[in-house]
């Protein structure tokens, strides 16, 4: 039987996302799914769990991205079919704020602000905490509630937050939303920029 790939969700896919999205998964010795960036989303679901399928180990860090539509749009479509695909298993989302407001959101277990600190509130695109708790205003959230998950980490627009995210800095408040959700996953990594952690590619 094969086993399931062990993925990372993350509601964005602009230019910048991706830089930080690949950098980290370098860091981390996991794989970026390259092709799912886009803003809005080109690749299917199924293109997706393929690409997933193709890469050498875990964890496989894959973006979403509705580019402001309204409701379940092709990047909703696409992480739907990939969060419920039995071979794949996922490990967190990192669901990303955007300046959409008072029309999608979704509930996240802990959010991380622009400072890299954790909050129990709900943070802007910016990374400023929120008035709310555990909720986060976004363009690619809409969906997220209906999946069982272990843990969603909210974090503001992932390789920007007034440039504390940017890739060139190593993307530290994606970073840690990833190591966060490595951690409560309990999957074990080696990073090249932190302490020595065991490796694991089963």
């Amino acid at each position: 039987m094969e086993k399931r790939r062990q993925v990372i969700l993350i509601t964005d896919g602009d230019e910048y996302a991706k830089r930080a999205i690949e950098v980290i998964a370098k860091e981390i010795g996991g794989r970026c799914i390259s092709q799912s960036f886009g803003n809005p989303t080109q690749i299917s679901g199924k293109k997706m769990v393929e690409l997933i399928k193709q890469t050498p180990y875990d964890p496989v860090l894959v973006m979403f991205d509705d580019s402001g539509f309204l409701g379940p749009g092709s990047g909703e479509q696409a992480l739907l079919y990939v969060a419920q695909h039995p071979d794949i298993k996922v490990l967190g989302i990192i669901a990303v704020a955007s300046k959409t407001h008072q029309a999608e959101w979704t509930k996240v277990d802990v959010c991380i602000d622009q400072n890299g600190e954790l909050t129990p509130y709900g943070v802007d695109k910016f990374g400023v905490p929120e008035l709310e708790l555990k909720k986060i205003n976004g363009d690619t959230v809409y969906s997220i509630d209906q999946l069982n998950v272990p843990i969603v980490v909210g974090i503001g627009d992932v390789g920007k937050m007034s440039k504390k995210d940017h890739f060139t800095m190593g993307a530290p408040i994606t970073k840690k939303a990833v190591e966060l959700i490595l951690e409560r996953s309990g999957f074990k990594y080696e990073s090249k920029d932190t302490d020595s952690k065991s490796v694991r590619r089963s």
